[in-house]
């Protein structure tokens, strides 16, 4: 009995856009975030992760391998590994420090102006398209 190969395929069709529709907006990559709400709580939550990891460690020779079960306990306290900790570290201290401004395809990374200037620049006027702005 032969059973002929077929192959089944297919394929998302996008609606077309009308002119009159605006643009979809542009996409922001955004970052994960590892900050905490404050930088003493941040640094709480590394004390506990370094000292589950320490104290797993040197507690092997004592308690045998079964103490090495703390140190995933350490993950949970870092929101990850170690690096993930410190990351979150920079972001807690730098939190309301810098200000991100995008200028004609162009990111800059600078430190943030205090909210009384912010409220004086004009506003971005969001209904003239990309091309012109």
């Amino acid at each position: 009995m032969n059973v002929p190969n077929t192959v089944t395929t297919t394929k998302t069709v996008k609606p077309a856009r009308s002119p009159q529709d605006p643009a979809p907006a542009p996409s922001v990559a955004s970052g994960t975030n590892f900050a905490s709400t404050s930088v003493p709580r941040h640094l709480a939550r590394g004390a506990i992760g370094f000292g589950l990891v320490i104290g797993s460690i040197c507690l092997v020779p004592v308690v045998g391998p079964a103490a090495l079960l703390a140190a995933p306990l350490a993950l949970v306290a870092f929101r990850g590994c170690p690096t993930c900790w410190m990351v979150g570290l920079v972001q807690t201290v730098s939190r309301g420090r810098l200000e991100r401004r995008c200028a004609d395809g162009v990111c800059t990374l600078t430190g943030a102006r205090p909210a009384a200037d912010r409220a004086q620049e004009p506003a971005a006027d969001i209904t003239a398209p990309a091309a012109s702005r």
